[in-house]
């Protein structure tokens, strides 16, 4: 054991149960630490200071701890620039990348400390100059000379400098305080047992105060919206200016088309609960409308379509993402059929996002908890506890859950907004 390194971190460590996974993660990795200091927080606003000696039986040890602790918010006492390495070829990095979470990410670079833009988990760190040379000549490191961001590997571009190891690298994460920004209500786990009408009461509250301040809301839905009644709840909170952007597959406008031009979602009229003898071909009739117009806003001027949600998308200009699957009938002209070119268009509506909704589409939602900064607040619905875990699980820790049907979170949710 005599490889070591000292690393520090600060925040609401024991809040946000950061300071126990540090330690757990140390000895998971195989070395073990040594606590050389730790202040803790007096008060809701003042962060714990840790001082953490790791000590490792080998260098390739010490080094996988240290980029373990990395994602913890720790960082070395000891600092270095990163190490840049060109990518060998389009679409390939050099095998020891930094691999990015979705916490605010700062990278040393020529002494000095710059944030990384478009951040999202799973991408690589590229670091261009501005100015003509910069990374040969190490060009004093200012936001005007370089350019560092966030890269998916399917646009890499041979040449480009890549951070490698972990080296020069900080991360903020995103602390569980006492009471911030009414989110404690759901800071420790995911329950059915809560009473549904204090989260939304809170969301609703949250959601006030983000158009007050200009932010941006960003609503991700499910077909379910339209089979548990939740249409009109919707529509309604779209009308008020709570909804931004919506993000979706092909089956949430199909089925709201087909229940605004014949009653039925899925062929059952939503009104009674009862199948429609040869309803389950409305949703193809709704499809072959729609096409005949060209598009949804051509249906709308058209006068064809004149209400519901995408009616309602059309009418204020809120703009709409239909990303397709194997699985759509049709599709709609609308829908995105190039998974590459959806995840762009998903992607660019996320930017600036204040707050994400999810109403129960687990495939969408994780896929949008991916591309999502952890600053961003998330809100996951669904009947099903499991889904909001998922989400979770994979890397979106700042999400919160409500577990509940999704048509009464809605119809609860415009409750809340009208009043």
């Amino acid at each position: 054991m005599n490889h070591s390194q000292i690393v520090e971190a600060e925040g609401h460590l024991v809040d946000s149960q950061i300071l126990s996974k540090v330690m757990d993660r140390v000895i998971e990795c195989g070395a073990v630490y040594e606590v050389l200091n730790f202040r803790l927080g007096r008060t809701n606003d003042e962060f714990s200071q840790l001082q953490l000696r790791v000590i490792a039986p080998s260098e390739d040890i010490l080094n996988k701890t240290l980029e373990e602790l990395i994602e913890l918010g720790c960082y070395q006492k000891q600092v270095h620039d990163v190490t840049l390495k060109p990518a060998p070829m389009d679409r390939v990095v050099p095998d020891d990348f930094y691999s990015t979470t979705n916490h605010r990410t700062f990278v040393r670079l020529n002494g000095s400390w710059l944030e990384v833009g478009k951040q999202r988990m799973d991408a690589v760190i590229v670091i261009s100059g501005t100015e003509p040379g910069a990374v040969a000549t190490g060009l004093a490191a200012t936001e005007s000379a370089w350019k560092v961001e966030c890269r998916k590997l399917r646009d890499v571009k041979q040449g480009e400098m890549i951070v490698c190891g972990a080296h020069g690298i900080r991360i903020q994460p995103e602390f569980k305080e006492r009471d911030r920004h009414g989110f404690a209500f759901m800071a420790n786990d995911i329950s059915s047992e809560r009473r549904t009408e204090t989260a939304v009461r809170k969301i609703a509250e949250m959601m006030r105060q983000i158009k007050t301040d200009g932010g941006r809301i960003v609503f991700v839905a499910g077909p379910v919206v339209i089979h548990t009644g939740g249409t009109q709840a919707f529509c309604e909170i779209i009308r008020r200016g709570f909804v931004d952007a919506l993000l979706a597959g092909n089956a949430i406008a199909v089925h709201d088309i087909e229940h605004q031009l014949f009653g039925t979602s899925l062929g059952v009229d939503l009104e009674h609960g009862n199948p429609i003898e040869e309803g389950h071909k409305n949703h193809m009739r709704a499809i072959n409308t729609i096409n005949r117009y060209g598009s949804i806003r051509g249906a709308v001027e058209a006068g064809v379509l004149k209400q519901g949600v995408m009616y309602e998308c059309v009418k204020h200009n809120v703009p709409f993402v239909l990303a397709g699957s194997i699985r759509d009938d049709g599709p709609l002209p609308d829908t995105e059929m190039d998974l590459i070119q959806a995840q762009e268009e998903y992607a660019k509506q996320i930017e600036g996002a204040k707050m994400v909704i999810c109403l129960s589409s687990m495939l969408h939602s994780i896929g949008v908890g991916n591309m999502t900064p952890s600053w961003v607040r998330m809100v996951c619905v669904d009947i099903n506890p499991a889904v909001v875990t998922k989400l979770s699980d994979r890397g979106s820790a700042q999400t919160v859950g409500v577990v509940t049907d999704v048509g009464t979170f809605l119809n609860s949710l415009a409750q809340q907004l009208r009043d």
